[in-house]
């Protein structure tokens, strides 16, 4: 099943207890509102049906893994109100990716920035290769990592989310997010990524729903208030992205390209 959405697209394909999701966009796999929200309600259909055991999420493509949300959207935002719901999408998405039963694997071919480290950082097992480095770039166009933030520091730490978080424009190479718990493994090449995406697919694909779902729980023990705490960290970047200073800043980011 595919879905196409403001120039890019999410096809779901289901495979002896295995859904895979991947999502498209011409835009460096960024990902528009309408995008987003698609994404979130397929892996909301994967935790409901009881056929599926594991998900696999993936982007198109071996160029970036996902470049995070759509900077025309960003720039088109003129209200608070409109900056928290386009915020929000990530934060449903996370919040997605956190109540689901299932286990999740997230497939990283290639270089991830801020809301892409959120789907990896929301991953319960994320598979890389080489060259798939990281950056959080939020604090250089004004605003912060905070919707993401929650997931990143759950998964790698608080001073290696803050050394992300302000140095911004600094790219951090693929074994340093696997040093810190970012990607669980890494890989010479996509060939190996892949084989072992199968593997470990396939393998949780046999184990007991039960149990895969009380190790979810337990895994993210701690994390119950993230649908308030999201909503907040939405609204706070929902804020600054209207102000004077992000303005500014995006349109010299937008007039370098």
């Amino acid at each position: 099943m595919m879905q196409e959405l403001q120039g890019g697209y999410i096809k779901t394909e289901y495979h002896k207890g295995i859904a895979v999701i991947e999502f498209f966009h011409p835009s460096a796999n960024s990902l528009p509102a309408a995008l987003l929200a698609a994404l979130t309600q397929e892996i909301h259909s994967a935790a409901m049906e009881a056929d599926v055991k594991v998900v696999v999420i993936k982007s198109s493509g071996d160029g970036a893994f996902c470049s995070g949300a759509s900077f025309d959207e960003l720039l088109n935002i003129l209200s608070e109100k409109e900056g928290k719901e386009f915020f929000s999408g990530f934060a449903n998405l996370i919040n997605a990716m956190r109540k689901c039963p299932k286990m999740i694997i997230v497939r990283v071919q290639g270089k991830a920035v801020g809301g892409g480290l959120g789907i990896i950082a929301a991953a319960d097992y994320a598979i890389a290769c080489e060259g798939c480095d990281v950056k959080l770039s939020e604090l250089t166009i004004g605003i912060g990592p905070f919707v993401v933030g929650p997931a990143i520091e759950r998964k790698i730490g608080i001073s290696a989310f803050s050394q992300l978080a302000i140095d911004a424009a600094l790219w951090r190479p693929a074994d340093w997010a696997r040093r810190k718990g970012l990607y669980a493994e890494l890989h010479p090449d996509v060939t190996g990524m892949d084989e072992s995406v199968d593997r470990l697919a396939n393998s949780l694909a046999q184990a007991n729903p039960e149990a895969v779902s009380e190790m979810k729980k337990i895994f993210w023990k701690g994390t119950e208030h993230w649908d308030g705490l999201l909503a907040e960290r939405a609204a706070i970047s929902g804020r600054l992205a209207v102000s004077s200073f992000t303005k500014n800043s995006l349109r010299k980011f937008r007039d370098k390209k």
